[in-house]
């Protein structure tokens, strides 16, 4: 079967949820007060103009560089990137409900400190199984999402051989999709999740070479410096305990 030529992925802008979250993270507090539930939450004004940085590094791509097709989670911060950064474009999108956040179940609005507090028993077993398979109940796990992206990028080739797929996604997913192109290891994958912070609407691609996809950009967002866009580097409330 017929490969893809190049993939990309763009994490969503920074969103309001994203500052709460800060926020209550370093304010020590153990609960996240997010109004809207997770597939509901918008970007904030910088999270837009993020997102209009990445419409202008795609107009900048040459014809045989910029992507046939994006494909988008549902989730509104990262449908809002996506209008933002297609804007113009020509590039049809879609959006695909495997692209979707993490589902955190019953850590979800919590800090980490919360859940040390409240969910005591599920932070040690957090602890001791580590991010890759550790399923909060309720919720997922980094396998479990896994499970979804093969499924849909497996789709995605059938559909496009040869061709060029930009996806708009999440934290956990950016560092999926690059397990799945670059066949890493779990080791492997655990060491760049903890040398790195996936940055507001950065982005991540791969180009095939022969037989192997090759990555060429990872978690850059030179794209936002170029028009002088603050990056933010808020990290999901999924960080294993320390």
């Amino acid at each position: 079967m017929e490969q893809l030529q190049w993939l990309g992925l763009v994490r969503h802008g920074q969103s309001t949820g994203n500052v709460i979250a800060q926020d209550a993270e370093t304010g020590g507090l153990e609960a996240i007060d997010i109004p809207e539930r997770d597939a509901d939450v918008p970007l904030s004004e910088l999270g837009r103009e993020q997102a209009r940085a990445v419409g202008k590094w795609l107009v900048g791509l040459g014809d045989d560089e910029r992507p046939e097709l994006a494909v988008v989670s549902p989730y509104l911060r990262t449908r809002q990137t996506a209008e933002l950064a297609l804007e113009g474009s020509g590039v049809p999108m879609v959006v695909d409900e495997r692209l979707r956040d993490r589902e955190l179940g019953v850590l979800d609005l919590l800090t980490g400190r919360g859940v040390q507090a409240r969910l005591p028993g599920e932070y040690a077993r957090r602890a001791r199984l580590g991010k890759f398979y550790y399923r909060p109940p309720g919720g997922e796990s980094w396998a479990d999402v896994l499970l979804r992206l093969r499924a849909l990028l497996r789709e995605v080739r059938e559909d496009h051989p040869g061709g060029r797929v930009l996806c708009f996604g999440h934290e956990a997913t950016a560092f999926l999709v690059r397990y799945l192109a670059e066949e890493l290891s779990e080791a492997r994958l655990m060491e760049i999740a903890h040398a790195t912070t996936m940055a507001n609407c950065s982005i991540s691609t791969w180009r095939r070479h022969g037989g192997e996809l090759r990555p060429e950009l990872f978690n850059d967002v030179s794209h936002l410096h170029d028009v002088g866009t603050p990056p933010t580097k808020q990290e999901d409330v999924d960080a294993e305990p320390v």
